[in-house]
């Protein structure tokens, strides 16, 4: 009778084969990269609607997701053709940038697309930097390159001319690429998009570089790589709920895709085969018309422009629910409060170029639903948790040395720095090897952002660290007091900065815009900040500033610099 360990080992031995010590089982495995998304879609449904688009000569254009694929994939062998590999782009929110981005990749290059808003010089500098061998440039933005192009004579631009032609005289450059493009893979052996990289040859190699938008010094190059575009991808589809909705996504482009790469939402939409409704600019009544007529289901943008569209003329109930994906700057609990009541349902995340776009969410629980609705939409407000393809969000302690990494007690009231790990982090700065050190000193990624830790793990901002007022010993978070001015009937927008004060160092002076139709003094809401509001005693301004339009970056955040240069009397006339 055999043993029972030989029997065990025979029994083992029929699961496990006969030895194969040079056998590589590697079919379990493939490279990362969100370009795959395109073909994916277009093999599953060609005919879905891929494209909405009211184009500049005011057509409607709408394209399948079978003809978006076709024109990626021109462009990417126009690009192989002419063996490019750094791409930049000078374009609004058009079909033209959307099928740029798959295309970009697809040949194995690496896209940089530019902020139009920067100045010419900020322009010139983010495509000298990143080594662009070809611009994909709109019409509209050729004077922006004059700079560029004095200076790089000899780099070839593709002009887009966004009309609704693909062929004949209100063709341009753009759709000329394509089909030379087209034409170069049927001359070639018609390989398709099987000749082309759907998956990336190495996922962590550079697929994008996405500039920062240089406010107070040159603008940086982000590293973005296949494999984490992809898992950030993967993330927005979850956290933004794009596959939860009664039939196909229709996301409205609402939010630049030039920033941090529209937050990977090209990728996302396509990934669940939903409708891009492309825009060129923010144009609040348009927005409305097609939130109403085109049941719109989902779209991202800043505080500002939800407050904007909120107390836009057109604004009403909608009939069904819209996710508005909510974040570049810190939300009020006073703005969630008005998207609700309009049926714009927020999902609250919060992130930096350096991630991708958003790493964390504010999730909504189903406990809040029985608490006071002021402090439902306070937790609301709070940036939250990690992202499902992250690692928790952690707050550190800044006052330690450099690299010291020692977290914050999480009781709410002790203020630190987030910062972050994971799959979700940029590689690095291009070309900037301190700044990516100090970016990642002590093995996390800062943020530069000061928070609080609550009990809950929720993180919540308070402030970049040089716009704390520090007043009589106080810390001040210009975020919270912005929060507590615009619940004031009156006011529509809030920026807070310090200015210096004889007894207690500095105090908050608030600069504010109106809602239409209102008349409101600087002095009425001092009055109404000590009287009425509840604002603690030593954050009430010591002056309040009206004005007609506060300035703003691109994405919507408010420029605290040029607030500081308004305070020492270098307001622009």
């Amino acid at each position: 009778m055999s043993s029972v360990k030989s029997r065990l080992s025979g029994l083992l031995g029929h699961f496990n084969g006969p030895p194969s010590p040079n056998f590589e089982h590697r079919i379990n495995n493939h490279t990362l990269s969100p370009t795959f998304f395109l073909p994916r879609a277009a093999a599953i449904e060609p005919n879905a609607e891929a494209i909405y688009h009211v184009t500049a000569n005011n057509k409607i254009l709408r394209r399948t997701y079978g003809e978006a694929a076709d024109r990626a994939r021109g462009l990417a062998y126009y690009l192989k053709k002419h063996a490019y590999s750094r791409v930049g782009i000078v374009c609004p929110n058009t079909p033209a940038f959307l099928e740029s981005i798959f295309g970009i990749a697809a040949a194995g290059a690496v896209n940089v697309a530019v902020n139009y808003r920067l100045k010419a010089d900020d322009v010139a500098y983010i495509l000298g930097h990143a080594d662009a061998q070809v611009l994909i440039v709109d019409e509209e933005f050729l004077p922006l390159l004059e700079n560029y192009r004095s200076q790089y004579p000899h780099i070839p631009i593709i002009v887009d001319t966004d009309t609704d032609a693909t062929e004949g005289e209100l063709t341009g450059p753009f759709d000329d690429a394509i089909l030379e493009g087209l034409k170069h893979d049927l001359e070639t052996g018609s390989h398709g998009w099987e000749g082309l990289e759907m998956q990336a040859a190495d996922e962590e190699a550079t697929l994008a570089l996405a500039y920062t938008s240089g406010t107070t010094a040159r603008p940086k190059g982000v590293e973005f790589n296949h494999r984490g575009c992809y898992l950030a991808t993967l993330g927005n589809i979850i956290e933004s709920g794009l596959n939860y909705h009664k039939g196909r996504a229709r996301y409205l482009w609402t939010l630049p895709m030039f920033h941090a790469m529209g937050w990977t939402f090209p990728w996302a939409v396509t990934a669940v085969r939903g409708t891009h409704y492309c825009l060129r600019k923010i144009d609040y009544p348009e927005i409305w018309r097609l939130l109403k007529e085109e049941q719109v289901t989902h779209f991202n943008a800043a505080p500002t422009v939800n407050t904007l569209l909120c107390n836009a003329k057109e604004a009403e109930k909608l009939p069904e629910p819209v996710r508005v994906t909510v974040a570049a700057s810190p939300p009020t609990p006073h703005l969630f409060e008005q998207m609700t009541d309009l049926n714009l349902h927020p999902v609250h995340v919060y992130g930096m170029t350096e991630t991708y776009g958003p790493i964390t969410k504010g999730y909504q629980l189903p406990e809040w639903d029985t608490i006071d609705l002021k402090e439902k939409y306070k937790k609301m407000a709070r940036q939250g948790h990690g992202f499902i393809t992250s690692l928790p969000a952690r707050v550190i302690k800044t006052e330690v040395p450099e690299g010291t990494i020692t977290d914050v007690s999480r009781n709410g009231q002790e203020i630190g720095e987030i910062v972050f790990i994971g799959n979700i982090c940029a590689r690095g700065y291009y070309k900037d090897p301190e700044a990516t050190r100090k970016l990642f000193a002590g093995g996390v990624l800062h943020s530069g952002d000061l928070a609080v830790w609550h009990p809950d793990g929720a993180i919540q901002i308070l402030d970049r660290a040089k716009d704390i007022i520090i007043s009589g010993g106080e810390n001040i978070s210009s975020v919270a007091l912005e929060s507590m001015l615009v619940t004031h009937p009156g006011i529509l927008e809030a920026g807070v900065v310090s200015v210096p004060d004889s007894h207690w160092g500095e105090r908050p002076k608030a600069f504010i815009t109106v809602k239409e139709g209102t008349s409101l003094e600087g002095s009425e809401v001092i009055n109404w900040a000590r009287n009425v509001s509840g604002i603690s005693k030593f954050m009430i301004p010591r002056e309040v500033e009206v004005v007609t339009e506060l300035p703003k970056t691109s994405t919507g955040k408010i420029r605290k610099n040029i607030l500081r240069d308004w305070v020492k009397g270098q307001k622009e006339v």
